[in-house]
């Protein structure tokens, strides 16, 4: 029973970072460019997710510069695959990059990619610590947050989630 509540717990917590990653990249585009597409919304969700998921996996102790890096690999190669399918299969023409230096194939290019590197760190500096374990325990569950002792958290890491 233990098992299923942590899983249920678990299932709670992808879903709101997906939610808000995926809100949050929906109305960047929306902002900049001035209209999205519904697979941007899910994209932004799995970016999410990534962002805390290889924070969690490496407790947080990796260089942020990897970290970035991680992200950055991540979001670049996700936004490639959802291109292809959503651009040239499904012949949605949500977006075309051919007109950028540095471009592969219309869905990637690497002033996108270089964007992404800020995005990244102001999303794990600032959304991913704090909320898996901390905002979705008294969300989703009405119980406390998990402290952090002074021993698992230096000020300026990113081992916020090391004592999860």
């Amino acid at each position: 029973m233990k098992k299923r509540i942590l899983t249920v717990k678990r299932l709670s917590e992808y879903l709101f970072l997906g939610t808000l990653g995926g809100t949050l990249y929906y109305t960047f585009e929306v902002i900049f460019r001035g209209f999205s597409h519904w697979s941007m919304f899910l994209l932004g969700g799995l970016c999410l997710i990534f962002f805390a998921q290889q924070g969690m996996w490496t407790g947080w102790d990796a260089p942020l510069w990897k970290q970035v890096g991680w992200c950055v690999i991540f979001v670049t190669a996700c936004e490639f695959i959802t291109g292809i399918f959503v651009n040239k299969i499904m012949g949605w023409a949500v977006w075309d990059y051919t007109d950028q230096p540095f471009q592969l194939m219309g869905q990637i290019c690497l002033p996108f990619a270089v964007i992404t590197c800020p995005i990244a760190r102001i999303s794990m500096m600032a959304i991913v610590p704090f909320i898996p374990g901390r905002v979705t325990c008294q969300i989703f569950w009405n119980l406390p947050a998990p402290s952090t002792s002074a021993a698992s958290y230096r000020p300026g890491s990113m081992e916020v989630m090391a004592a999860r």
